[in-house]
């Protein structure tokens, strides 16, 4: 494995939504998530993961579309996305036991094992080649077995700084899927359908990177620069209908000169704070909110480094 960082990190993130909806919730008809009793919205930890593995496998991405054969080729890719769209597990499960040279515990009863022999080479495989598996962990025990991984990486819910309001729209597409559906309306050929946004919304999520989570897993310093990267950039190359005003507006990263830290992240979290500008009653802008970093007297072995500000 490559040599893990040696520190500890923790960071808030700061993002931003206009007219459109940044985390639907499919058991709700997709309606922009939030906290029912304050009314705050939420962005889930998996949405945001989603972005990052996004944005990795643009930049750093290698032979993901090619066939199963041709990925068995070749040296350790680093930056391939295990959890990506119509992936199948199990075939990048049986690719790591194939890349440590144990094929043969492939066949019969063996290739459905919950343990035993090859497991943690080939979990170290996975950390190897998959960067997100390095950085955020996974359960590898389903059908072949390449163990579980406890990622240094991880990152809260956002919530919005004040509540937000879900507007409704109805929408028509000038276009019918069937013929029947044509003939039922006489040829007028109208489909109506709804969407939901968020006017604007202010998010701030926090996360945590372990050196110690970090070192079974092979995170290294230039992993870490790409996850920076990615936070920074993952908004500007997923846009959509229902997100197309979205960005990072602040990453703040403390940095901590222990492994084991030199002050808990609620205080550092703390120091970081987005309100309303005076005379703003309802915010429909970034402009419309201060960002406030208190960097003086930070706890001795604390250093704050603003990625976006």
């Amino acid at each position: 494995m490559a040599e893990a960082i040696k520190n500890r990190y923790d960071f808030v993130l700061i993002f931003d939504v206009k007219d459109g909806n940044p985390n639907g919730d499919p058991d709700a008809g997709n309606l922009p998530r939030l906290d029912a009793e304050t009314g705050r919205g939420l962005v889930t930890d998996v949405s945001i993961k989603r972005k990052v593995r996004n944005y990795v496998a643009m930049t750093k991405g290698r032979d993901q579309d090619k066939s199963f054969v041709s990925q068995l080729r070749g040296a350790d890719k680093r930056f391939e996305i295990y959890v990506r769209e119509k992936a199948i597990l199990n075939e990048q499960h049986e690719r790591a036991y194939i890349g440590v040279g144990r094929s043969e515990l492939l066949k019969g009863d063996d290739k459905k094992r919950k343990g035993g022999e090859g497991v943690e080479s080939a979990r170290d495989w996975m950390c190897r080649n998959f960067y997100d598996v390095r950085t955020f962990g996974a359960v590898m025990s389903l059908g072949i077995n390449c163990g579980q991984v406890r990622g240094p990486i991880q990152i809260t819910f956002a919530r919005s700084v004040d509540p937000i309001v879900t507007l409704e729209h109805s929408i028509t597409r000038m276009a019918v899927a069937t013929a029947a559906e044509a003939e039922k309306q006489g040829g007028d050929n109208r489909t109506m359908g709804r969407k939901f946004t968020v006017p604007y919304g202010l998010y701030v999520a926090h996360g945590f990177v372990s050196s110690f989570l970090a070192k079974q897993t092979g995170f290294g310093e230039d992993d870490l620069e790409l996850l920076w990267e990615a936070l920074a950039n993952m908004f500007e190359h997923d846009r959509s209908a229902a997100r197309g005003e979205m960005s990072t507006r602040g990453l703040f990263v403390f940095k901590h000169e222990s492994e084991l830290g030199n002050a808990p992240a609620h205080a550092l979290f703390s120091r970081v704070n987005a309100v309303k500008a005076d005379g703003v009653a309802v915010p429909r802008s970034f402009a419309d909110y201060k960002v406030t970093v208190n960097a003086k007297e930070l706890p001795q072995g604390v250093s704050l480094e603003a990625k976006v500000s």
